[in-house]
């Protein structure tokens, strides 16, 4: 029987967002009772909480919105390089060197997602997180990277002003997820999914992000 990974963090009422901006809430408009039939739930929430897909829009004012971005970018094999140990007690950032012992297996899937566990809780917004350095996006688009996906909350740092790895990135036609959560998955090869809403006009939209092996 195949094993699924889902790599998607729950979208809760105490889920932490990016500060400042539109928390998640669900809550049940219609209550099935004797005078209606079914319950129904509505949400409030910014198309950034969770794990979702950025689209070049959210960043450019001329950026493709999430809902022409090419889906195959989201379908596919990925590699998972784990960073775990590494980023447990420090802020360093993600180099080449990091990077150079998956070489082979970046450049046959093209789908490269990092585990760093520095946001293991989703009600906690991290006070730091590790992100690429320039050079090791520019050598993941000279491998022909299509997609990166991180654990973490953005590719670039949480007090950046100016998001130059989202730029790079985009710059080398890189499709970005963010907010996996890959707390219970190894390094390794994988099938990876993960379809964005197709938010019409969106910034980005929420995604179910999963995993397995054939």
């Amino acid at each position: 029987m195949r094993t699924i990974w889902d790599i998607s963090r729950p979208l809760t009422n105490d889920l932490a967002p990016w500060p400042g901006d539109t928390p998640f809430r669900y809550e049940l408009r219609w209550y099935l009772s004797e005078t209606c039939s079914v319950n129904v739930g509505a949400v409030i929430m910014s198309v950034h909480n969770g794990t979702h897909a950025d689209a070049p829009f959210h960043f450019t004012r001329k950026g493709d919105t999430i809902d022409s971005v090419p889906l195959e970018k989201y379908i596919g094999p990925a590699v998972v390089i784990d960073f775990a140990e590494k980023f447990s007690c420090t802020q360093p950032s993600i180099a080449i060197a990091d990077l150079e012992h998956a070489r082979s297996q970046i450049a046959e899937a093209r789908r490269v997602l990092l585990k760093t566990n520095c946001f293991p809780d989703s009600r906690r917004f991290p006070d730091w997180i590790p992100v690429l350095e320039p050079e090791a996006i520019a050598w993941l688009r000279e491998l022909r990277v299509v997609l990166l996906g991180v654990d973490l909350p953005s590719v670039d740092p949480i007090e950046a002003k100016v998001l130059a790895n989202h730029y790079a990135l985009t710059a080398g036609n890189i499709a970005i997820v963010e907010s996996l959560d890959l707390s219970e998955v190894e390094a390794g090869v994988y099938q990876f999914a993960a379809l964005p809403l197709k938010v019409v006009g969106g910034d980005a939209a929420p995604v179910r992000a999963l995993l397995w092996r054939d």
